[in-house]
């Protein structure tokens, strides 16, 4: 199966996104790929809570869900649509960072709500309270297809190898983490956690991300690191993105997979311990 994947530059409209990730897919359909992975918050990139409520709407009525998967249907491709961000039902008015899986039917075949909340002081004058925003997810999820067994995360998600190996252990061969990710953790971490994630797995991972500074009506421009990446399971960069929208494409072999984990079954080799 050859994957592509859509590296955005996204702003804080979502109806100005869509027209640039459709043309994207559409180049991604026209290279050949018949599962296409956009990133997290493909329809917003915002730092403005105000600005989200303004335009943000809840699953049933998000534009941007509802033209991707008309465009899977006509297209007859398999799409990861890395995360929306969604309004929802909460009393405390948080939002959702949800992914989505939709088939070549169009159909939703998978959800994910991401897990882990990025609350961290990065420097002096980056901070983010995430989970100020968005409320946290609590269910993992791995879902079929012809090519692969798929596990859903979520940027931040990359950190916490637990969620990767219950993934791995329930069968997934393809880990898909979309994201938006700081310039300064990203030029530290980036391609390590990929790396780490793939090896100790023995999975593909296919990271779709954000990249550059986002255009923004209201509040502060975020700038993210781009790099969308491409891992084979044996750890070996497959595809390389740089700092602006593209699309990279790798071409995904479940040999591979089995290859690493028949040369280092660790997914079988969990022991019990005690302690700390």
């Amino acid at each position: 199966m050859r994957a592509a994947l859509v590296q955005l530059s996204s702003s804080d409209d979502p109806t100005a996104n869509l027209v640039t990730t459709t043309a994207l897919i559409e180049a991604a359909v026209a290279g050949g790929a018949g599962f296409v992975l956009t990133p997290e918050v493909t329809n917003c990139v915002s730092a403005s809570r105000s600005r989200q409520n303004e335009v943000l709407q809840p699953e049933e009525a998000d534009i941007t869900l509802a033209a991707l998967r008309d465009l899977a249907a006509r297209r007859g491709i398999w799409l990861s649509i890395g995360s929306l961000a969604l309004k929802t039902d909460d009393p405390d008015g948080r939002f959702a960072n949800r992914g989505f899986l939709i088939g070549p039917e169009g159909g939703i075949h998978a959800r994910y709500d991401k897990i882990h909340m990025f609350d961290v002081q990065v420097s002096e004058t980056e901070t983010y309270r995430e989970s100020e925003g968005f409320r946290p997810g609590t269910q993992a999820a791995v879902a079929d297809t012809p090519f692969a067994r798929l596990g859903l995360s979520i940027c931040y998600d990359v950190r916490f190898p637990r969620l990767y190996r219950a993934l791995a252990q329930a069968g997934a061969e393809v880990l898909l983490i979309p994201a938006a990710f700081s310039p300064v953790t990203g030029a530290a971490h980036w391609h390590p956690l990929l790396r780490a994630r793939a090896i100790e797995s023995g999975a593909w991972v296919l990271a779709a991300a954000q990249c550059g500074q986002h255009a923004a009506v209201r509040g502060k421009q975020r700038t993210t690191y781009g790099h969308s990446l491409a891992v084979a399971p044996w750890g070996e960069v497959m595809a390389e993105g740089g700092e602006a929208p593209e699309v990279l494409f790798v071409d995904l072999a479940r040999e591979a997979v089995d290859k690493a984990r028949e040369r280092v079954p660790s997914l079988s080799h969990d022991r019990e311990f005690t302690g700390p």
